[in-house]
């Protein structure tokens, strides 16, 4: 899950309360102070991160995953995270489906993150609850053990990203364009000082999918900040109808986009969250 990309070109205002101006120098300011550790505990460690309830937020975010690759539309060689951010469980179920898989995120401090969990590093965030879930939602019989070797095994490469730029990888990446297929989970809604940007942000990203390839976008209802750690960070308050636009706009036919409202019990004072998004698109092929 990521919120943690966006333009180096900003520089590194002085501190100020992040939300008091949405430009984007003060969207890199508050970045600057993002906190990993903070986040996954907000997110991904209970009450939000307990996946023993089937109605929890976790669940479905697994679920919509789960039930979109299961259709065996959404495969091919090369796929791309954008904007991963600390976590990893958005590819647990893309990972069956892709040999070559690109984590990307700006901030240097989630890609170390990632880069302790793919190497078994001591410290390293606990994902197996989550690869367990997976697991038994799939229904193959899978260990979670196998689940989390393949995904180590398909993941080839941690890249800096930047959405804001029209080469989001910059020029000569070493990741296969134009991939099959891009995730993006909680990104660009979060570093988007407004729907213009959030709009150019998609049409950047979507350069680097083929066409005919599958967008899957999971983000933020009606949110305008979340926590951090120290750092208290502006979002692009979105509803369903501006995520569809969006989408359109870029060129895509949308398959799917099915939204999810957090419960009182998991509105935890970390963020203004009022529901979730999932989106199935595909990027249309020019006649």
């Amino acid at each position: 899950m990521s919120k943690a990309d966006l333009n180096p070109a900003a520089g590194t205002a002085p501190d100020s309360a992040p939300d008091s101006d949405p430009g984007p120098a003060a969207v890199a300011s508050a970045y600057q102070r993002f906190e990993p550790r903070a986040y996954l505990r907000n997110n991904y460690a209970p009450p939000r991160g307990d996946l023993s309830h089937p109605d929890g937020v976790g669940p479905w975010k697994l679920r919509c995953l789960a039930q979109t690759f299961a259709t065996g539309e959404v495969s091919g060689h090369s796929l791309i995270d954008i904007g991963s951010g600390p976590t990893i469980y958005q590819l647990l179920s893309a990972c069956a489906h892709f040999e070559d898989i690109t984590l990307t995120d700006f901030l240097e401090v989630n890609r170390q993150e990632l880069g302790l969990w793919l190497r078994e590093e001591p410290g390293a965030f606990d994902w197996s609850t989550y690869s367990r879930h997976v697991c038994l939602i799939e229904g193959k019989g899978e260990s979670w053990q196998e689940k989390e070797l393949q995904l180590r095994a398909r993941v080839k490469r941690i890249l800096h990203i930047d959405v804001h730029q029209p080469q989001p990888l910059g020029a000569g990446s070493p990741a296969p364009l134009p991939a099959d297929a891009l995730v993006s989970t909680f990104c660009l809604e979060a570093v988007s000082p407004d729907l213009a940007s959030f709009q150019r942000a998609l049409d950047h990203i979507t350069t680097l999918l083929r066409p005919g390839g599958h967008l899957l976008l999971i983000g933020a209802l009606e949110e305008s900040w979340y926590l951090a750690g120290e750092a208290r960070l502006a979002v692009v308050p979105m509803g369903k109808e501006e995520v569809m636009e969006a989408l359109v706009r870029s060129g895509y036919e949308v398959r799917d986009l099915s939204t999810y409202v957090m419960p009182a019990c998991l509105q935890t004072g970390v963020d203004d969250v009022k529901g979730i998004f999932f989106a199935w698109a595909q990027k249309k092929v020019a006649v």
